[in-house]
C-alpha cells in the first residue's frame, strides 16, 4: 500500500472541520462558559510508504498474512497515519476481524492484547459519523497500533472484536452504551453504565447538554439547561 488517502476520499493534512463550543452541540443550555470557543481540527495527513521504524514490517507482515487467507491489503485497510510516532490502521470494518486475528495470531505480528475500545463521534463527517478505535499491545515485540474503524449514523453497525480478544467484551458494550455503536456478534449487548431504559448516547456531540434534576445532601440542584447560563 502506498498511502495517500484517509477513508471517506479527504486526503488529510488540511484544516479539517470548524467546531463551535465545548461540546458540539447547539441551543442545550451550554453553561460551561465555552460557548463561544471556535477551533479549527486539522486532519492527520495520511501516509505514505515508507512509513518508518517497524511500521513497514508490521504492515508487510500483515499483507503477507491476508495474502495467505485470500485477501489483499488494500481491500481491507483503507489508509494509514503515523502521526505523534503511532501507527494507526483504518480498517473497512468487515474486515476487522480478520486484520484483528492476524495482527493477534501472526508470528511476525504477536498484538496479544486488546487495551480497550474508545468510540468517536464527528457529527461533520457525513456518512462516516461514528468511529471506534481498538488499541493493540504486542507484549512479545513492545509495540503499539491502533485500529480504527468507521460507521455511518444511519447504519452505526461493527463487528464484534469479542472472538479474538474477548477482553473487548465491556469495553464494546461502554461504547454502544455512549455511542451508540452496535457491535454484531457480541454475546451480551446491553448498557454497562446508563439505565437500561436511558434514551439516547450521552457522549455523542448531537446529546442535549440538559440533564435531570439531581438530589444531593437533600437539596435539589436542578438540571443544567435550567441554570445560569453565559451567553
Amino acid at each position: 500500500m502506498t498511502g495517500g488517502r484517509l477513508p471517506g476520499g479527504a486526503t488529510g493534512g488540511g484544516i479539517g472541520a470548524e467546531r463551535r463550543g465545548l461540546f458540539g452541540v447547539r441551543g442545550s443550555g451550554d453553561t460551561s462558559g465555552y460557548g463561544r470557543l471556535v477551533r479549527r481540527v486539522p486532519e492527520p495527513p495520511a501516509a505514505r510508504r515508507p512509513y518508518g521504524r517497524w511500521f513497514d514490517d508490521a504492515a508487510d507482515a500483515l499483507a503477507a498474512g491476508l495474502e495467505r487467507v485470500g485477501g489483499a491489503f488494500d481491500d481491507a485497510v483503507e489508509a494509514a497515519t503515523t502521526e505523534f510516532g503511532e501507527l494507526t490502521l483504518y480498517v473497512r470494518r468487515d474486515r476487522l476481524p480478520l486484520v484483528a486475528q492476524l495482527l493477534r495470531d501472526d508470528p511476525a505480528l504477536r498484538f496479544e492484547l486488546c487495551l480497550g475500545v474508545s468510540g468517536v463521534h464527528h457529527p461533520e463527517q457525513a456518512g462516516r459519523e461514528l468511529h471506534a478505535v481498538y488499541h493493540l499491545l504486542s507484549i512479545t515485540h513492545d509495540r503499539r497500533v491502533r485500529l480504527e474503524v468507521e460507521a455511518p449514523d444511519s447504519d452505526p453497525h461493527v463487528p464484534t472484536l469479542t472472538g479474538v480478544y474477548p477482553t473487548t467484551d465491556w469495553h464494546e458494550r461502554e461504547t454502544y452504551d455512549f455511542f451508540g455503536l452496535i457491535f454484531d456478534g457480541h454475546p451480551a449487548l446491553t448498557r454497562i453504565e446508563m439505565p437500561d431504559d436511558w434514551e439516547g448516547h450521552p457522549q455523542r456531540k448531537d446529546y442535549p447538554l440538559g440533564g435531570i434534576p439531581v438530589e444531593y445532601h437533600g437539596a435539589q440542584i436542578p438540571p443544567p439547561e435550567s441554570r445560569r447560563s453565559y451567553n
